[in-house]
């Protein structure tokens, strides 16, 4: 163990910043220590651990493991240097120690040294030498070479032979570190004295302990041959390129021998006992042609030496050297490894956020293998190389998911051979949302339309917005926004659903009352924090024939009936009076028309459709009935259509006694009529409970009357005044009646602001047809009172027309 740790280098080479090489021997025990690497790195354990530190290696094996607690590399496996280093003096392993959060990589190396494990061998055990007794003194022998796996001072030292009778040995050091052994004759031979000579070859390595093998030598001397074959060349030299088809020559050696017969016949044969030499190569025996025999790759082996014997029949030989250059084509593509890699990266990812790393090999060797690296154009990323070989896949510009929300990023690596050869990896990028949109409504403004008198709950409009953020960003919910419409909460009128944004009619609406009003409606997505965002939503409500028309002239009073007066000289079109009538509703349900639906005499008068002009169609007679009673209803083009009915009551006289003695028997009537409800009352009073209750149903009819009246005086809909034209007489012979008429006129409450001037007579004339005076005194009373009330919903004033 002692002697394990003097091989031992633990010294830490900072030629590069984040580069570090170590130095052990092979043979190692699992467990060794190799090195403190978070010290030698000057990183904290926490990190390794925390940055989940790893070992990235392109070799299957594995022989070094890191141990991040501790933060020390060690031996994971036994190190045979002689199996992993086949070829080379200098074996090391390469790998990288990979870092996360974020992302670093330190390139490690670790030097394998050799220790003295094997034994110089030598390919047999026994070699025959055929030597003529015409050997002279200096003639030499080319010996085999022993093979030790081990390097350096471990490998082959020094040859011994014996005896040393005959023969010695002499070493020559080649360039390329190797040796070649000579076996030297000193003294002729005597095939008389000894005709087999058995010699033997022992190899010696300089490691501690030495080891040592032997080879056989016997040797069988000939008759006489004097003259050993002679090359050309002692050095021979020849190309061939890689991927070479088998059966090239790649060289031919010529050796000469000044012997005749037999003994100047040459044998060619390989010397070198590698089976990677005879594998690879085969030499014609007859005219020294240096075959091909098998693929050759300038990536595994960039050149041969071959040994050439030429030996003749007499037994001599002599040997050449060919030396091969395996030149390289380009054949390997580049090889991407990912040592790195995020799958998902989140929008708002920084400029130069690492996502990838890539490490780049080509086999090839010079601009074969030279590689650049490109990505796919119009991507939000960009590589960036590091150290040689090595690319970093980055953010270049800011990330939004609502215009792609995945990449595939094509990472190509091309190299600079002719033709050039090219690989690719795709790499596949999620890109995760961020709440950075707030709702989105399809339209800036809302209107909605409702049929008055609706059914509370009934479904009005739906406001939609869209949020192009992704699941719960995306989950949108609306919110009716607090506000007043008329200082009532709009929350009392309408409602929205907030999943779907269905707006619901709380209340039933009444055109008369409220036209139109307008909120605010909310979107707010489920993002943390939450985005939003308001439309305005109009409502506006839509009429429905829900009242009927109401009569203002001539008003209808329960106690008198106002009549109008027509002298019985009135000639055809004279007009009688008119009927003014309103509808609070608007639009069509609004437009009136006038008919003439009952009448003492229906061939006497008309009723304008359009006006409501009451007017005479023919001439009155004498033989006409003083009393003429009309029925005028008024209709709506509403559907479906309503309607009001009010009588007209008019007196066909010149003057007024003729009006008077016509209604006396009216009068008795009366009288007669008022004491029959006496008695009617007395009767009634036996079923008082009865009596109670019609009571009530009055009450209740009064008040619903009252409330409609208000609903009439506070609607926005105006009150069209009339005003009676002045009466002419045109159409008689006669020139104009001198009559004094007297007419009510109904106007708004904001009339009395107008220009409008009217006269208010001292002394009245108004056509009452009432069987009293005293309930006629009291009417006008009352009518006075009513017009002296600033707050009348209609004040109705007397005026004086003078007709000329």
């Amino acid at each position: 163990m002692n002697r394990q740790v003097l091989f031992i280098c633990l010294h830490v080479l900072h030629s590069v910043v984040g580069q570090i090489s170590y130095t052990i021997p092979e043979e190692m025990t699992k467990g060794s220590l190799v090195g403190n690497i978070a010290q030698d790195l000057g990183l904290e354990i926490k990190r390794l651990i925390s940055g989940k530190a790893k070992i990235y290696t392109r070799n299957t094996d594995e022989y070094i493991e890191l141990n991040r607690e501790r933060g020390v590399l060690l031996v994971k496996e036994r190190i045979d240097r002689e199996a992993l280093c086949t070829e080379t003096t200098l074996c090391a392993l390469h790998f990288q120690i990979l870092l996360e959060n974020p992302m670093e990589f330190y390139s490690v190396t670790v030097q394998i040294t050799d220790v003295n494990d094997n034994a110089p061998t030598f390919e047999q055990r026994e070699i025959t030498f055929k030597i003529s007794e015409s050997a002279i003194s200096g003639a030499k022998f080319l010996l085999e070479r022993a093979v030790d796996l081990d390097v350096g001072i471990n490998g082959v030292h020094k040859y011994e032979i014996k005896p040393t009778d005959n023969f010695a040995l002499k070493v020559h050091n080649n360039a390329d570190g190797n040796k070649n052994v000579e076996m030297v004759l000193q003294k002729p031979l005597d095939r008389e004295e000894e005709e087999q000579i058995s010699l033997v070859l022992t190899a010696v390595d300089g490691g501690e302990p030495q080891m040592s093998g032997t080879m056989l030598i016997v040797i069988t001397v000939l008759d006489i041959n004097d003259n050993a074959p002679v090359f050309t060349q002692s050095t021979y030299k020849a190309t061939v390129t890689e991927n070479s088809p088998k059966g090239t020559v790649v060289a031919t050696v010529t050796a000469t021998d000044a012997d005749q017969g037999s003994n100047a016949k040459i044998t060619y044969s390989i010397a070198n006992r590698l089976e990677n030499i005879r594998k690879m190569f085969e030499v014609n025996q007859e005219n020294g042609e240096i075959i091909l025999i098998a693929n050759i790759d300038f990536e595994k082996s960039r050149n041969f030496e071959i040994n050439v014997l030429a030996t003749d029949h007499g037994g001599l030989t002599e040997t050449c050297k060919l030396i091969v250059d395996v030149q390289d084509v380009n054949d390997n593509k580049p090889e991407i490894n990912i040592m790195s890699k995020s799958n998902v990266i989140s929008e708002d990812a920084k400029v130069n956020t690492v996502v990838t790393m890539i490490n780049i090999e080509d086999r090839d060797s010079g601009e074969n293998g030279k590689v650049q690296c490109f990505i796919d154009e119009n991507v939000p990323f960009i590589l960036q190389t590091s150290t040689n070989n090595f690319y970093s896949l980055v953010t270049d510009s800011e990330l939004d998911r609502e215009r792609a929300s995945e990449y595939n990023i094509t990472v190509t690596c091309s190299d600079e051979g002719v033709p050039s050869l090219s690989s690719s990896v795709t790499l596949t990028l999620q890109i995760s949302d961020v709440n950075d949109n707030a709702p989105v409504f399809e339209r800036s403004l809302y209107e909605a339309y409702i049929v008055e008198n609706n059914t509370p709950g009934l479904s009005i409009f739906t406001v939609k917005a869209r949020d192009p953020d992704w699941n719960q960003n995306a989950r949108v919910s609306y919110i009716l926004e607090d506000s007043s419409v008329n200082g009532v909460p709009v929350s009392s009128y309408v409602s929205v659903s907030a999943d779907s944004g269905v707006i619901h009619a709380v209340r039933s609406f009444d055109y008369e009352q409220i036209k139109d009003f307008h909120f605010l409606v909310k979107a707010q997505d489920g993002g943390s924090p939450p985005l939003s965002s308001n439309v305005t939503v109009k409502v506006l409500i839509q009429d429905q024939n829900d009242n009927p028309p109401q009569v203002l002239y001539p008003v209808q009073t329960g106690g008198s009936v106002v009549g109008e007066m027509v002298p019985r000289s009135a000639d055809v079109g004279y007009l009688v009076s008119k009927v003014v009538a309103v509808d609070v509703d608007s639009g069509q349900n609004a437009w009136l028309s006038y008919k003439l639906q009952k009448a003492t005499d229906r061939a006497l008068f008309e009723v304008g459709l359009q006006n409501g002009e009451i007017r005479t169609i023919r001439q009155v007679t004498d033989k006409d009935p003083v009393n003429q009673k009309l029925t005028v209803i008024v209709e709506d083009n509403g559907q479906p259509s309503r309607s009001a009915t009010v009588i007209v009551n008019v007196a066909v006289a010149d003057s007024f006694s003729e009006v008077m003695s016509e209604f006396t028997d009216f009068k008795q009537d009366k009288e007669y009529n008022d004491n029959l409800t006496f008695y009617l009352v007395l009767a009634l009073a036996v079923v008082s409970f009865l009596f109670i209750t019609c009571l009530v149903v009055i009450i209740s009819v009064k008040i619903y009357r009252w409330r409609q009246s208000r609903v009439l005086y506070h609607s926005n809909l105006p009150v069209i005044p009339y005003y009676p034209p002045r009466y002419s007489d045109t159409l008689g012979g006669t020139g104009t009646l001198q009559h004094v008429y007297n007419y009510e006129v109904c106007r708004t409450t904001d009339s009395r602001k107008s220009d409008c001037k009217f006269g208010r007579a001292g002394s009245q004339n108004v056509l009452i047809m009432d069987p009293s005076s005293t309930a006629t005194m009291q009417r006008m009373q009352s009518e006075k009172n009513i017009l002296d009330e600033p707050d009348s919903p209609l004040e109705v004033r007397p005026f004086t027309i003078q007709t000329l």
